[in-house]
């Protein structure tokens, strides 16, 4: 009977501890995995939206009168305003773009004109579509459309004359996106604004003498996108 006993203990014993070793185990919480945060993503730039700007920059190019031998070199600076919209779809961006810039873009020669003959261009005033590939901020593009200026003629002594020239413009540039609103730029624009007839006010003794100008244009800009 001792023995029976003693058995009985023994086995309550070790089912006990069993128990409490298996208590212990579900208590333990599972080891966690480390959670790995989301990378981070940039969404792509998109250039669509109106902008206006400031631009400003120089421009070189020729002048010839009927009167004259040859031609003869204009150069001078220019600063202005622009005004714009793109609309961009996949890598895509086409716009449109208006410019009117304040110009000093002049040249004189005394070769068939012993008194000096002039010509300058006072202002100049262009609208154009642009068509540009996205590299996300980063937009090169080309641009053409229809130029507009004043062309003012003139020798010493004599009434000059001047017109408002209407013509063509062709080019291209690259723009880059400084923060989601602001971006600058850098262009270049082949200007035609074509010819009139100064007669005998820009002292060459023709009743014909026709005046013509055109000027390569590189400046920079600052857009404001809203």
């Amino acid at each position: 009977m001792k023995r029976i006993v003693l058995a009985a203990v023994a086995a309550f014993a070790f089912a006990a501890g069993t128990n409490a070793s298996l208590a212990a185990d579900l208590g333990r919480r599972p080891m966690e995995m480390p959670v790995k945060a989301p990378p981070m993503y940039s969404a792509a730039y998109n250039w669509s939206g109106f902008y206006l700007g400031i631009n400003g920059g120089g421009g070189w190019g020729d002048t010839s009168w009927t009167s004259v031998p040859g031609s003869f070199d204009v150069s001078g600076g220019l600063i202005g305003g622009t005004a714009g919209y793109n609309y961009q779809f996949g890598p895509t961006v086409v716009g449109i773009e208006g410019d009117i810039d304040w110009s000093n873009i002049r040249g004189s020669t005394t070769a068939g004109c012993a008194l000096g003959c002039e010509t300058k261009n006072t202002w100049l005033s262009t609208v154009r579509g642009r068509v540009g590939y996205a590299w996300d901020r980063f937009l090169p593009y080309v641009t053409g459309g229809v130029a507009f200026g004043n062309v003012e003629a003139n020798t010493p002594g004599f009434a000059g004359a001047s017109d408002t020239r209407v013509g063509w413009t062709a080019g291209g540039g690259v723009e880059y996106a400084i923060t989601n609103n602001v971006s600058a730029k850098i262009e270049y624009l082949y200007v035609d604004l074509g010819d009139f007839n100064c007669g005998v006010a820009c002292g060459g003794g023709l009743a014909t003498d026709n005046v013509a100008f055109d000027s390569h244009i590189v400046r920079g800009g600052v857009n404001w996108k809203f």
